[in-house]
């Protein structure tokens, strides 16, 4: 059974031949934003091709060093082109361990939930950082791959505004939850004015 994360990677590999590392290293810079994989199940993805006919694997050697390049087959481009025929797909999901705990921090106390609102922003200021980086990487150079460059900007348009959007909230957030005494209406906690404006 394929998956969308199959699909991804026969994606990756339309683009050109990657070892199973090559693949990790370029799903980590361009997919994981969007489509975050564990490593074990990105090496297991050009096998499965393989064995449904869509890819082909072959070894080489760098030194003593045996690795196996995976590259798509002719029946890999046409299921690659049947998947994308597809109309839409799952929206977005969000996954997103500190903001459970933002909405639980009731049970805890006012230290926690300014602690976990730090570390939220901290984290967002770190991947605006890695936005502007990569922003100006395909600006000036085009990136490694230039010739896909209209397909990356659509999507590196929609994370670059997720990033800022993120990085806009914990801020608000934190100015917010620095004005209470506590977690809870009892213990100072309030709703701020505008957290329930449509705009």
């Amino acid at each position: 059974m394929l998956t969308t994360t199959s699909y991804a990677v026969l994606a990756l590999l339309g683009v050109r031949p990657w070892t199973t590392y090559e693949l990790k290293q370029q799903m980590d810079r361009s997919l994981r934003t969007m489509w975050p994989r564990a490593a074990s199940v990105l090496y297991e993805e050009p096998k499965k091709l393989v064995a449904h006919g869509l890819a082909r694997g072959r070894v080489e050697y760098t030194g003593r060093r045996r690795s196996t390049v995976y590259e798509i087959t002719p029946e890999g481009r046409r299921a690659l082109r049947e998947w994308l025929d597809e109309p839409g797909g799952a929206g977005p999901v969000l996954e997103f361990e500190a903001l459970v705990k933002v909405a639980f921090a009731d049970h805890g106390d006012l230290a926690q939930l300014r602690a976990t609102l730090r570390a939220i922003r901290a984290d967002a200021e770190r991947r605006m950082a890695a936005t502007v980086e990569r922003m100006t990487e395909y600006r000036t150079t085009g990136g490694p791959h230039p010739e896909r460059l209209p397909m990356i900007a659509l999507t590196a348009r929609l994370l670059r505004e997720q990033n800022e959007a993120l990085l806009r909230w914990a801020e608000w957030a934190e100015a917010e939850a620095a004005r209470w005494e506590g977690v809870t209406p009892e213990t100072g906690a309030r709703v701020p004015p505008d957290a329930f404006s449509d705009g």
